[in-house]
């Protein structure tokens, strides 16, 4: 698995965190048809995993310099609130709200002790 992870960090990483950013933003922003099937609070897993994903691609792309994981850490959270005001801004079909926030934030933290917990294991092999 760790090897995986390495061959994964020598590829280009940076172009898999740039479409993962850009697809967060384009389901965010795009109408979302309606389904019957309702499963509680299944948004906000969604939230989180997105933005775990997200947190975890951006980690992996400056994994080399430590100073940034922090300010990689604050620009996806401060994503979260961009794209939660734009739903309520910009669309008339979506909106913003407190709740996803919160969930991108526990998704972004989540991501960053995964994060902390594999590179740990990188240093070490």
């Amino acid at each position: 698995m760790l090897r995986h992870i390495k061959n994964l960090l020598k590829g280009n990483i940076l172009v898999i965190s740039i479409l993962v950013t850009l697809s967060i933003l384009y389901l965010s922003l795009i109408k979302v048809p309606k389904f019957n099937i309702t499963v509680s609070h299944i948004d906000k897993w969604q939230h989180s995993f997105a933005y775990l994903v997200l947190s975890i691609c951006w980690l992996f792309t400056f994994y080399k310099k430590n100073t940034k994981k922090y300010i990689v850490v604050l620009s996806c959270i401060l994503f979260g609130i961009i794209i939660e005001v734009l739903q309520h801004t910009v669309t008339n079909y979506r909106t913003g709200d407190y709740l996803d926030v919160l969930a991108n934030t526990t998704g972004v933290l989540l991501g960053l002790l995964i994060f902390n917990q594999i590179s740990k294991k990188i240093l070490v092999n």
